[in-house]
């Protein structure tokens, strides 16, 4: 038999163990924000930290993402065999999202991105114009949060502009 007081110290700990497992699924849930946050900087922990986050999504297309912040990881990785794994597996994974829907202006945005700062060793910008031109004609169409993600690339890229948004 529970007395009152062992009622109260359950309680509480019930409470202690479900706020520490919101917490962790917070810290662990994915957000466009923090993810073009991360592709933006040159921060492991970050991209590590959206990697863990897209690990636990259930988000459409998180592949793509995943591809895309490998690519971005493979920039800032140490080694030269490193640099290459990475980039070989996060372009695999964002090239098949791609393939299965090509009407996905999100994911052109997220090759173009790492095509226009892609090696020329690595031989791929291919599909430059292509995107450039898909993204600014679909952007209108995009989430709110997207498009702030594409203007605010925009103001620093060299191939999409603002004016071509």
């Amino acid at each position: 038999m529970c007395t009152k007081n062992n009622q109260i110290v359950i309680i509480i700990a019930l409470s202690f163990v479900l706020s520490v497992v919101s917490v962790k699924s917070y810290s662990q849930q994915f957000s466009r924000q923090q993810f073009y946050k991360a592709m933006a900087g040159k921060n492991a922990d970050e991209i590590d930290a959206q990697l863990a986050a897209l690990k636990q999504s259930s988000i459409t297309g998180k592949e793509a993402f995943e591809g895309a912040l490998l690519m971005k990881k493979a920039d800032i990785a140490g080694s030269k065999k490193e640099k290459l794994n990475l980039f070989k597996s996060g372009k695999a994974k964002l090239e098949a999202v791609i393939a299965k829907d090509t009407s996905n202006a999100e994911y052109r945005f997220l090759r173009l991105q790492i095509q226009e700062h892609a090696p020329k060793v690595v031989k791929y910008s291919d599909k430059l114009k292509s995107d450039k031109m898909f993204i600014s004609k679909e952007y209108k169409n995009l989430l709110p949060e997207i498009q702030q993600a594409i203007f605010d690339y925009s103001k620093q890229s060299k191939i999409l502009l603002p004016a071509d948004i």
